[in-house]
């Protein structure tokens, strides 16, 4: 044990925070090895280092029966060095024994901050795997919880976990998950994110994984069949497989009136289309399609534009990486100046360009419009693609006109008609059609319509309701 030690010593001598303690019973001596910043001084003083002075030199031939404790556990040599890292104390004996004494490192649960809860539960996800767990099984009080967990990153060992309901997932959706998992050889996973790109699909803008903090929002994907990939250190839990349809609704939805929640998901499907086909009809109407509107109103429009330099998609382009830059801004800037910041930067900036004759007015607000609209969604993923694809229907209707974007459309769509999440089709329930999905797809008709989950996800279907 001797020489191991000094492997040991040798190994680690280049950090401070490695702490070596040796305790002597009589000829016989023990070794603590642990790191000081993962591991509770208090826990080590109290609890450890006192009953270990407190032990016979007979007990050292047993000390696990002598030393009970909750996760304590006898490994092998080349385990040391792992356990060290997850904050356990190592006792370097007859055996080598390991006992968990992490010290709380996590800021604890804290309200939900990226996707507001407005009538339901506050506590979000934080850094730490076992919290994390533990607030969803707080919600799902079945051992049909399953929570399955591996290592990833050679030097992060990064502990992830696979959470699914045994009793209703499909098996070959839960092996697709694993095997891709198991492909993964990195360095380390920082966070869940890390995980995305060996999961959704590649080639689209559209965001096939969706990413949550709340915990109520995962329980509920469990429940419908889905698979929930949690990461140690990371606030975020991921979720698989995502339809559009589920961009279109949020947790809130569930715990208002149904009639309420139909008209906010018909006025969410209308800023989706109003955030990528705003710019792109002003554009072809003003450039090519001059008929298409009245003739006072084009008149109008023409009479704003006359004194502007540029054409309009350099217009259009101006003022749309301009609202970019000032939305980054505000979130990248602190909490008590972003805001105020921002909004100033955007009245002067934008009656200066107004009054300077470098932007049009109309084009201002049609840009405010499409922009605004795109900030429904909580979804960065969701945002980021409805930019793109504003972009692309603003060039095609600057070249063709309403043409353009009637193309441009057709492309969209048959897009998201081919694309698929870990197999299943993107625009389920729509296509395929689903009569059955359909009392909680875009109008919400009442809580006893959706006592069936999606025939996609389990065959498991009765899920029960309300009387």
């Amino acid at each position: 044990m001797k020489a191991f030690l000094k492997e040991l010593e040798k190994k680690f001598s280049l950090s401070g925070d490695y702490i070596f303690k040796k305790i002597k019973y009589g000829r016989n001596t023990i070794y603590l090895v642990f790191n000081e910043v993962l591991t509770s001084s208090d826990y080590v003083n109290d609890f450890i280092l006192k009953r270990l002075t407190r032990l016979d030199k007979k007990h050292l031939t047993d000390l696990m029966n002598y030393l009970p404790d909750a996760n304590m556990k006898e490994i092998k040599k080349e385990e040391v060095c792992d356990y060290i890292h997850k904050g356990y104390i190592i006792i370097l004996a007859k055996e080598i024994i390991a006992i968990e004494a992490k010290a709380k490192l996590d800021r604890g649960v804290s309200a939900v901050e990226s996707e507001l809860s407005i009538k339901g539960p506050k506590d979000a996800f934080c850094e730490n795997f076992n919290t994390n767990l533990g607030l969803v099984r707080r919600r799902i009080k079945s051992h049909h919880l399953i929570a399955e967990r591996t290592e990833i990153g050679r030097s992060t060992k990064t502990s992830i976990g696979i959470l699914y309901m045994n009793d209703i997932i499909d098996q070959n959706l839960l092996k697709q998950v694993t095997e891709k998992l198991t492909m993964i050889d990195i360095d380390g996973i920082i966070d869940a994110t890390y995980l995305r790109e060996n999961l959704e699909a590649h080639k689209t803008f559209f965001p096939t994984i969706t990413s949550t903090e709340r915990p109520d929002k995962v329980s509920m994907a469990l429940l419908e069949g889905k698979i929930a990939i949690m990461v140690d250190m990371s606030p975020y839990v991921l979720i698989l497989p995502t339809f559009l349809i589920d961009y279109f609704h949020t947790v809130d939805d569930y715990y208002q009136k149904p009639i309420n929640i139909s008209f906010i998901r018909i006025i969410r499907l209308l800023a989706f289309l109003m955030a990528i086909f705003t710019p792109a009809f002003y554009l072809a109407v003003t450039t090519h399609n001059f008929d298409f509107i009245p003739l006072d109103l084009l008149l109008s429009l023409k009479a704003q534009r006359e004194s502007v330099p540029f054409p309009a998609l350099i217009e259009a382009m101006i003022m749309s990486i301009s609202f970019e830059v000032l939305r980054e801004s505000d979130i990248r800037m602190s909490s008590t100046t972003g805001s105020a910041v921002s909004i100033l930067g955007g009245l002067i900036l934008g009656d200066a360009a107004v009054s300077a004759g470098i932007i049009s007015p109309i084009m201002i607000i049609v840009i405010a419009i499409s922009a605004i609209s795109g900030l429904v969604f909580p979804s960065i993923e969701l945002v980021s693609a409805i930019r793109w694809w504003r972009f692309i229907m603003m060039i095609l209707a600057t070249t063709l006109g309403l043409w353009g974007i009637l193309f441009g459309t057709i492309v969209l769509f048959t897009h998201l008609y081919k694309l698929n999440s870990l197999g299943k089709p993107y625009l389920y329930p729509f296509l395929p059609f689903n009569k059955k999905e359909q009392v909680d797809a875009l109008i919400k008709i009442n809580n006893r319509g959706t006592k069936y989950r999606n025939p996609l996800l389990t065959t498991n279907r009765k899920r029960g309701h309300f009387r």
